[in-house]
C-alpha cells in the first residue's frame, strides 16, 4: 500500500512539465490528482495519459473565479483536498534597462500572489485533513544568473511565504514546504526565451558541468522530493535544493 493511496491532490500548472511529471508520479502511487492549467488541450491530453485517477480543469489561476472553480473540481474529484502543490508559474527575462513595470506586475501575479489566494481557499480542506502545501521555487536564489531578475525575485519571496506560512498554518496541522529545483527541462524555458525545444534543451545541457554531479535533472527528481513533502509529517518551513549541486558554485573540468 502506497503512502499515497486515496489522498486528493491538487497540482497547478499541470499541462507540462514538473506539474504533468508530479501528477503522473502521484498517481501511480495511489493519489486522486486534480491538475489545471490555461491550456484545455494540454491538461486534458495530460490527465488522459494518466488514467481516471486524473481530473483536468482548464483555468487561470491569476483569475478569482477560476481559483475558486479549481479548488471545487479538486473537493469534488477528490472528496476533499490532502494537498496543494502550488507549481504553476511564468519566466520572464530581461536585462534591467529593459524591465517592463507591467511585466513584472504578472510574473508576480502569477508567481507568487495567486499561489498564496490559492493557499487561503484550500486552507479549511487542509485543516480537515492535516495537509500539505509545497511551493515550487528556484536555484536561481543560491547562483545568480544575469537577466533573470524578476523571476529570481518572485522565488525569493516564495521561500518567505513558505516560511511564513508555515508558522502561521502550523498550529492548524497544515505542513507549508518548497522544493528549488536545479536545471530542468521543461517548457517553461522555451516561454522565457522563445526557444525551441531543441535550443532550449541545448542550453540548458550546457550548464551540465556547473552541477557537481555533471548533468541537468529530470521532472521525475523533482517529483519525487514534492512526494516527500506531502507525506512528510514533521516537516515544514523548508526549502529542499534538488539541483545536483548547482548551488555549490562549482565548474566541472
Amino acid at each position: 500500500m502506497s503512502q499515497f493511496d486515496g489522498r486528493s491532490i491538487l497540482v497547478t500548472g499541470g499541462g507540462s512539465g514538473i506539474g504533468a511529471g508530479t501528477a503522473r508520479y502521484l498517481a501511480e502511487r495511489g493519489a486522486r490528482v486534480t491538475i489545471c492549467g490555461r491550456r484545455p488541450d494540454k491538461v486534458a491530453e495530460v490527465a488522459e495519459s494518466i488514467g481516471k485517477s486524473c481530473y483536468a480543469v482548464a483555468g487561470d489561476i491569476t483569475v478569482r473565479e477560476d481559483r475558486e472553480r479549481i479548488v471545487r473540481a479538486a473537493n469534488l474529484h477528490g472528496g476533499g483536498i490532502d494537498a496543494l502543490v502550488n507549481n504553476a508559474g511564468n519566466m520572464y527575462r530581461a536585462p534591467l534597462d529593459a524591465l517592463e513595470e507591467q511585466k513584472l506586475i504578472d510574473i508576480f501575479h502569477a508567481n507568487v500572489i495567486a499561489g498564496i489566494m490559492l493557499c487561503a481557499l484550500c486552507q479549511p480542506y487542509l485543516e480537515t485533513s492535516h495537509g500539505a502545501i509545497v511551493f515550487l521555487g528556484s536555484i536561481h536564489n543560491r547562483r545568480a544568473f544575469p537577466g533573470v531578475s524578476p523571476y529570481a525575485a518572485t522565488k525569493g519571496a516564495i521561500e518567505a511565504v513558505t516560511k511564513s506560512l508555515a508558522a502561521e498554518l502550523g498550529p492548524q496541522g497544515i505542513r507549508v514546504n518548497c522544493v528549488a529545483p536545479g536545471a530542468v527541462f521543461t517548457e517553461i524555458n522555451q516561454r522565457a526565451g522563445l526557444f525551441t525545444d531543441d535550443e532550449a534543451l541545448e542550453r540548458l545541457e550546457g550548464m551540465a558541468d556547473l552541477h557537481a554531479l555533471g548533468r541537468i535533472g529530470t521532472v521525475e527528481e523533482i517529483a519525487e522530493a514534492i512526494g516527500y513533502f506531502i507525506a512528510a509529517p514533521w516537516t515544514t518551513g523548508t526549502i529542499l535544493e534538488v539541483d545536483g549541486g548547482l548551488s555549490l558554485g562549482i565548474t566541472r573540468g
